[in-house]
């Protein structure tokens, strides 16, 4: 049951009526349970503030008293995705009493009287935030630390909040309208402008990214809200309307392995319609505020296997049509985007990570990282120029890439849109790892030391059991362990008798394990971040050299690759959306396991038995886990609950 407090001390527009005659802060509790809150309290001081959050077992809405806005603005706060903590941030000037806000990349890093942020205040405090569950005693804490304070008891809340390390989200206000008001005037004007917002059209035009990439933007968004509205009034959910882009993407594939033109060119119409649908779900969440953990685990991983089917549509289409070894093609292409996708999403948490701690003095001032990290945020808030749309498109995200694949088999070949793919996707890796590993240095934080790091490299048993090797670092022993099945394949692909390197299997798997000598040491140097990366290009090389060298038709080591990218995927998923690891993620067997496993059928003989069973166990463990995680446990947990009632507070008549 979510509760929401509305927070009356220290506000100068607790007796303020609105233009309907209702005080306003009776207006905010209906506000707050149109968006969402299943029970309203009043709250007079911080101590009862500190009360009610003690009984809460569920998020708590935390707003002040002189806030006027859209409720689709409340309801946006309380259902935000973001994270669990989440704080109404507007652009407003800050001003004396009010707490202003620094934020880096969504996050508050720093909140408190202006003169405390050195004039680095990016906002100020909208009066308003959804406090999670486990952030709950904090917050209690900071109302007890707060209580007896001067000028706005939310502000001091807030900041106190702020100031106790807690990770807050930002939510700025964008085409709706939020005002802290102090007057009758100031009342009177903010609900002047609340009323000449269309709030249902805002929504609409809200469900789009703010900053997205340029065919996205451009060739997606234009009119994509057509279909968000049209899908809405049909109560399709945004799982609907994914499993509705899966199946466009597989049927894009089907006709690119047949081949012919007007197969081609029907299979790139169908990819971007199922690139639209793809952005789609996302909008209807946002316009519906339908979100959920499944949900966005299943579009994480739904755009991954979409994207994966394409590619093996084309390798087949470019064997079936004797342009060439598709499947060697399809699955460079596969190989490459998973291990890209790592690096995005550590690089992501290192950064996210950065903007919560101040910078250590290992990266000196006026630094080619110092620079390169200026030069982006000016690029970044150059919105709409050349430049920046030059760096979100170099980089070839996804709207990019299927966009390519479309252009490029509808008018040439499945083997020029692999070739495309490959060689765009070879330049942006070299170019964002060359900038990130510059801007890392620079940064020098370790993420890989804040969360479990032998769940995020998938170590098994075996990386346990061996001994640590730490003044090689984890990083240069997770190369070396990419080395060995990296030269095995060459050498394979390069020979006519590739079944006559069998002896060199256990060798390369010797120096593959390499990369478990650094399981136990610390994962805190300035590029460890990249350890998970290297180990995922590393067992991926040596189970395609094993395929290879064992004479495996190309599509089973497709398909085992594929099973490998989607557990890696699942882990990675979890860690964006701050979730355990899969319930029966240890018979996954770590990727040193399945890599012994797969050498001892090499050496044997029976390579293709070997990738072909391992692969079907692995899909069979991830499916199990899958309804596991997100059905059994749910269920049962749900049965096994029971809401106590909330105590404390007046209700609001």
């Amino acid at each position: 049951m979510t509760l929401a407090i509305v927070l009356a001390a220290g506000s100068s527009a607790a007796g303020l009526t609105t233009a309907t005659g209702e005080p306003l802060a009776d207006r905010l509790a209906v506000q707050l349970r149109q968006a969402g809150a299943d029970d309203v309290r009043f709250a007079a001081t911080l101590d009862e503030v500190t009360a009610l959050v003690a009984s809460a077992t569920a998020p708590v809405l935390v707003t002040g008293t002189d806030l006027v806005a859209h409720t689709a603005v409340l309801r946006h706060l309380a259902t935000s995705p973001v994270g669990p903590t989440v704080a109404l941030v507007l652009g407003d000037p800050p001003v004396p009493g009010r707490a202003a806000v620094r934020e880096e990349r969504g996050q508050v890093v720093d909140a408190g009287a202006l003169d405390t942020l050195d004039g680095d205040a990016t906002g100020v405090f909208g009066g308003a935030l959804r406090v999670g569950v486990d952030d709950l005693p904090t917050l209690a804490a900071a109302a007890r630390a707060a209580a007896g304070g001067p000028g706005s008891a939310v502000d001091r809340l807030f900041a106190g909040l702020a100031a106790l390390g807690t990770l807050i989200f930002a939510q700025r206000v964008r085409l709706l309208v939020a005002r802290r008001i102090e007057s009758a005037d100031e009342l009177t004007a903010a609900e002047a402008a609340v009323t000449a917002v269309d709030e249902d059209r805002a929504e609409l035009r809200l469900s789009v990214k703010e900053k997205d990439d340029f065919f996205s933007t451009y060739f997606v968004s234009t009119w994509s809200p057509y279909l968000v509205r049209l899908a809405a009034r049909l109560r399709l959910a945004p799982t609907g309307v994914t499993a509705i882009s899966v199946l466009f993407a597989l049927a894009a594939a089907v006709l690119f392995g047949v081949g012919g033109r007007p197969a081609l060119v029907g299979g790139a119409v169908l990819l971007y319609l199922g690139f639209v649908l793809d952005c789609v779900d996302g909008q209807l969440a946002r316009y519906t505020r339908n979100f959920s953990a499944w949900g966005g685990w299943l579009d994480t991983m739904a755009d991954r296997a979409k994207e994966y089917l394409v590619y093996a549509g084309l390798g087949f289409g470019v064997s079936h049509a004797g342009l060439g070894n598709g499947w060697a093609l399809a699955i460079a292409a596969m190989t490459l985007q998973t291990v890209r996708h790592m690096t995005d999403t550590w690089y992501g948490v290192l950064h996210d990570e950065a903007a919560r701690r101040p910078r250590t003095t290992t990266g000196a001032s006026g630094g080619i990282g110092d620079r390169l990290n200026a030069a982006s945020t000016r690029v970044q808030a150059d919105t709409g120029s050349l430049s920046y749309w030059l760096k979100r498109t170099v980089v070839f995200p996804i709207g990019e890439r299927w966009a390519l694949i479309a252009l490029t088999v509808a008018l040439f070949n499945p083997l020029v849109s692999l070739i495309a793919v490959l060689v765009w996707g070879v330049l942006a890796f070299a170019y964002t790892g060359a900038l990130r590993t510059l801007r890392a240095r620079w940064m020098w934080v370790p993420v890989l030391d804040t969360v479990d790091t032998t769940l995020h490299r998938d170590d098994g048993p075996l990386a346990r059991w061996l001994p640590v090797v730490r003044p090689m670092g984890p990083l240069t022993l997770a190369v070396i362990a990419a080395l060995g099945p990296a030269v095995l394949l060459v050498a394979a692909l390069l020979t006519d008798t590739p079944d006559g390197l069998r002896w060199a299997v256990p060798v390369a798997l010797l120096v593959l394990l390499v990369g478990g000598l650094g399981a136990g040491a610390a994962h805190n140097g300035p590029l460890d971040w990249l350890v998970p990366a290297a180990l995922r290009a590393a067992e991926y090389l040596f189970a395609i050299a094993v395929g290879v060298v064992g004479g495996v038709p190309g599509w089973l080591i497709f398909g085992y690759v594929f099973v490998l990218t989607v557990h890696h995927y699942d882990l990675t998923a979890r860690l964006e959306k701050r979730q355990a690891a899969p319930p029966l993620h240890a018979a996954t067997l770590g990727w040193e396991g399945r890599s012994a496993l797969l050498a001892l059928t090499a050496i044997v003989g029976v390579a293709g038995s070997g990738l072909a069973t391992l692969g079907a166990y692995l899909l069979v463990v991830f499916v199990v886990s899958v309804v596991l995680a997100w059905f059994v446990r749910p269920a049962r947990s749900a049965r096994a609950s029971v809401t106590p009632v909330g105590a404390g507070g007046a209700a609001p008549h």
